[in-house]
Parts: C-alpha cells; structure tokens; sequence
C-alpha cells in the first residue's frame, strides 16, 4: 500500500502530463520526438516503458510515479520541483515569490518588481526574478503581478522604451487571447509583443505568433511553444519620469 504523500505525488504528476499535453510537449502518437515513446524514454530511460507511464496516469491502476522519476520529468520538461514534489506553488516556471506583507492590508506592496527588461525588439536577456522588491499601485490588488521595464521600440507608441508594465501572470496557456499584449519569457529572453495562438490540424497549440506595433521596423515571426514558456499579461503601462 503507498503513502498518502505518494499517492498525492501521481496527481500532481498527472496534471503535469496534461499540461504538457496542451503545450505539445507531448503528442500520445508522435513520431517525430514527442510521443509516449520518447517521454518514456526521457523520464524511465527505456523508450518501450510507455504501457508504465500510462499506468501511472490510469486511475484504476495501482503501479505510481516515485520520486526519482518526478524529479527526472522536472530536469526534462522544466516542471517546478517544488510543485511535484511537495505541492507547492505552481506547475510550471518560475514562482513570483509572496509579497512580505499581507495582501488585503489596504497599500501594501503587492506587484514584483524585477530588474529583467521586457524588449520590445531583440531580447538579449536572462529571465528571472532576482529583484525581489515590491511595489503597490492604486486598482491592482491581489497576487500574481509582475512589473518590468520595457526596452526597445518595438511597441511604440503604444508602449515606449523606458515605461514600465505591470502584469498578471497566466497560469496555462489557454487563457491567452489573440492580439493582446503579453509579456513571453522563453529560452533566456523577454519579449513584449501581441501574441496570436497557432494550431495544428487537431487545434493544438503549436507556436506563437508574436507582432510588434511598430510594424515598419520589426517584422513579426513564431515561437515554438516550450514547456519552460511563462506568460504575462500587459494589464497596465506606467510613465516613468
């Protein structure tokens, strides 16, 4: 019979694997890379070990995911270890860390402000919140935000080089919407951009599509979806003067 903790360990695991599914991290009958094979492969080293992780996600088999193998899906796939190991925090990417004071306190400081610029142009940039300081807003209250500095002009004059964006963090990918702003953090850079969603022929998300408002010097191109992606919603600019 297992633990409580490993039986709890499998759900979450199970989530992941449908997460991963909407992103196209993994395909069930790929054959160029992504099938059950090939996650097999990655996760259990063995690529005819697929019947085992569909046990795992079978709710009347009693064979689960133990911690070595969660902990090699997270090195693979880019999953928060701290989600799949102890439930904490969110599945994918990086967590914006809890605001030092309580949230329904009126002012307190509730949006991160991180060093990382978002670009609106080519991005050279690591992604990460190092910066650890907050600040409040009048209207935007609860968790979830990030703010960042925007550089390049790319986005003008909708958004200039040198203002500041405040955004709500998505927590799936599902719940973009063509042709909105949205801060996208993949493979080390930043981009801030209009985002359109791109599907295959069974309407799975494939790529983005990322549009600059400057269209004249910035021509818009795709981005592979990743698992790793993490997405922010422009919900308001600031003027810094």
């Amino acid at each position: 019979m297992y633990s409580k903790e490993r039986q709890e360990l499998n759900e979450r695991f199970k989530k992941v694997f449908e997460i991963l599914k909407k992103r196209n991290a993994v395909i069930l009958h790929d054959r160029k890379g992504r099938g059950m094979g090939d996650f097999a492969k990655r996760v259990l080293g063995n690529r005819t070990y697929g019947h085992i992780i569909k046990a795992f996600l079978n709710d009347h088999d009693n064979r689960l995911i133990n911690y070595e193998q969660a902990r090699k899906v997270c090195e693979e796939f880019g999953v928060n270890l701290s989600y799949l190991m102890e439930g904490k925090g969110a599945p994918f990417g990086t967590d914006i860390p809890p605001a030092p004071s309580a949230l329904d306190s009126g002012d307190a400081p509730n949006i991160l402000y991180t060093t990382e610029l978002a670009f609106a142009g080519a991005s050279i940039g690591n992604e990460g919140f190092e910066d650890q300081r907050y600040i409040s807003l009048p209207g935007i209250k609860g968790e979830g935000h990030v703010a960042f500095d925007v550089s390049g002009n790319s986005m003008e004059p909708v958004i200039s080089s040198g203002e500041l964006v405040v955004c709500r963090k998505l927590e799936d990918i599902l719940e973009l919407k063509h042709n909105e702003i949205y801060v996208i953090t993949t493979n080390g850079k930043i981009w801030i951009k209009y985002v359109q969603l791109i599907t295959d022929k069974d309407q799975r998300i494939t790529h983005l599509r990322l549009i600059s408002e400057n269209k004249l010097e910035h021509q818009p191109w795709e981005e592979e979806v990743d698992p790793a992606m993490k997405l922010f919603k422009v919900i308001r600019k600031v003027v810094k003067f």
